[in-house]
């Protein structure tokens, strides 16, 4: 039987080097052709705790991490009691003896991780077996992993033809023991290797590239997951001359380093979570009310306070778009995939220099951490917008232009004074009810400058919508397939440009009978925002942790969809 999709889940505590395993087999897979896609949920310890890791390897493009399992690989009995219910019919588990044995159930087989790797002379190869298992069950050839190994360790140390052989030897008594388990999945069918060059990265790298790719020049921030990995990628990247990084003491001083930056005439940047975005409202504040650009990374993870630090969760938007008393609106980008990480982070310095102003870039654990090959981005087909700068003489009144004007830059012509305080057009603060009306005006104004963002439509027609947002959108867009080719009239609606919405996507919205929105928090919060703009739309929450099953989302869909034709109108 040939196999275009396999889908497998590691699962034990943290500290077993579940990622090491995920992480080779997805750079085996993708250099080969394959197409793939990881998940990764795992406790706030460092160390220990529930742990799991689900890879997708397919033949074709990849839009979820999968709904039933193909392979479960069991690190201890917790993990496979956990987890075996989710194993396909025609699937196997693969679990470690060493941990725990299990009797006979026509489905599953151990193997000794620990011991087949000690046999190879090196400890650290019990990954390298349970590869080399995988890899027979599913007709891969070993030769794939062993490629990968040799490329992967050979780093012109004395050590590495030892390593390399160990490992190689590893993958062998792996298949070895699935061979003897009789157990086979079928033939993973041969890739296609895509046109162009593909590169292998999570969300959290994607959207530092593009940062990078915009003409980051300072980034300051506070470790704080899922965020932190920015902070360290900018560390090592964000280097040499004109540039600066910096570790903040804490998430207020970051987003005031970045202001300041801002202000000189740099593009910077910061990245935090939901709490750390909560310290920084009162310096989001002032950059909109003094006009100072500047980009803000949130990447969600359960709330509120402490909540989930290493779930995933989209419950930040409200909190984003209005992050600070009095009347403001923030814009927001929030990609969907890993692909569009990269693209978002272009668009919000863009956007931030274009409007002058904070924009935020609104991503999420699951795509912080999810991995995936996604074609090599063009830098030289990248559109990278700088601000207007003021060239002119001194007495320059910055804010008296009813929506843009050029921003000066200290110590160059047309010094200003960059004021929390409401203020006059050269800046001075003033409590006239006429300035404050005009000033509002002005700042609310320059939102219409960001309404160039593209989005996606299809069957445009069909009365009931779908239209996720944030990394839903992978999930949401199964669903709709699997819906549309069933024969059911949906259409379908995408857009990772939440604020300001594109305009000709809203005007189409606001016609239809129906909306549905799929979102993971509990209170349905685009869908809120689309009914305060004339939408009649509903959510489909689930606020778990965990990223929708397509599976759960066509059955809901379906429900509404199918309640709203009975009663002939939308609540």
């Amino acid at each position: 039987m040939i196999k275009n999709d396999f889908v497998v889940r590691f699962a034990g505590e943290g500290g077993q080097g579940l990622l090491t395993v995920v992480t080779a087999l997805s750079q085996a897979a993708s250099q080969v052709g394959y197409n793939v896609q990881t998940f990764a949920t795992f406790p706030s310890q460092i160390t220990g705790g529930p742990t799991w890791f689900q890879l997708r390897i397919s033949t074709s493009d990849i839009l979820s991490a999968g709904d039933d399992l193909d392979a479960l690989v069991a690190f201890n009995e917790e993990a496979y009691r956990e987890h075996r219910g989710e194993v396909g019919g025609s699937g196997v588990v693969v679990y470690n003896t060493e941990a725990f044995d299990l009797e006979s159930d026509g489905k599953s087989f151990g193997m000794p991780f620990g011991e087949l790797a000690k046999a190879t002379g090196n400890n650290r190869a019990a990954n390298f077996v349970v590869m080399g298992a995988l890899a027979h069950l599913v007709g891969m050839p070993l030769s794939m992993l062993e490629e990968f190994n040799r490329v992967k360790y050979t780093r012109g140390r004395a050590s590495d033809e030892q390593i390399v052989s160990s490992n190689n030897h590893a993958l062998a008594l792996g298949r070895d023991e699935a061979i003897k388990s009789g157990f086979s999945l079928g033939e993973l069918a041969r890739p296609t290797r895509p046109e162009g060059e593909q590169i292998l990265v999570n969300g959290n790298e994607a959207l530092s590239l593009g940062a990078l790719a915009a003409g980051l020049e300072v980034f300051v921030g506070y470790p704080i997951s899922p965020a932190s990995s920015i902070l360290v990628w900018m560390e090592k990247n964000l280097v040499g001359p004109g540039r600066f990084v910096y570790q903040g003491t804490s998430e207020i001083e970051s987003i005031n380093a970045v202001l300041g930056a801002g202000y000189a005439g740099k593009k910077a940047m910061t990245a935090t979570a939901g709490p750390g975005f909560s310290l920084m409202s009162e310096g989001i504040g002032l950059a909109w009310m003094a006009e100072i650009p500047l980009v803000v990374t949130d990447v969600q993870r359960g709330g509120p306070s402490t909540g989930l630090p290493t779930k995933t969760e989209q419950s930040d938007l409200l909190t984003v778009l209005n992050p600070s008393h009095g009347d403001i609106s923030i814009p927001v980008i929030a990609p969907g995939t890993v692909e569009e990480c990269f693209y978002a982070a272009v668009m919000a310095f863009n956007w931030a220099e274009r409007y002058q102003g904070p924009v935020v870039l609104l991503s999420e654990h699951a795509l912080s951490e999810r991995q995936k090959n996604i074609p090599k981005p063009d830098l030289s087909s990248l559109r990278i917008e700088n601000r207007i700068v003021y060239a002119g003489v001194n007495g320059y009144r910055r804010y008296e232009a009813s929506e843009l004007s050029p921003m000066p830059i200290p110590g160059a012509p047309g010094g200003y004074v960059a004021n929390g305080s409401e203020h006059d057009g050269i800046g001075d603060t003033t409590h006239l009810p006429a300035r404050h009306v005009q000033m509002t005006e002005r700042r609310f104004g320059k939102l219409k400058l960001l309404e160039d963002g593209s989005y996606e439509e299809e069957n445009a027609q069909a009365p009931v919508t779908i239209m996720p947002w944030g990394g839903s959108k992978g999930p949401a867009r199964e669903a709709y397939e699997q819906l549309a080719g069933s024969g059911m009239n949906v259409g379908w609606a995408y857009t990772m440009y939440l604020n300001p919405l594109p305009p000709a996507l809203l005007e189409t919205l606001r016609q239809k009978e129906l909306v549905l929105v799929p979102e993971l928090n509990y209170l349905g919060q685009l869908s809120s925002v689309l009914r305060a703009q004339g939408v009649r739309a509903q959510s489909i929450t689930q606020y778990t942790g965990l990223p929708f099953r397509v599976r759960d989302l066509v059955g809901r869909i379906r429900e509404r969809v199918n309640a709203t034709q009975r009663e002939g109108v939308t609540a």
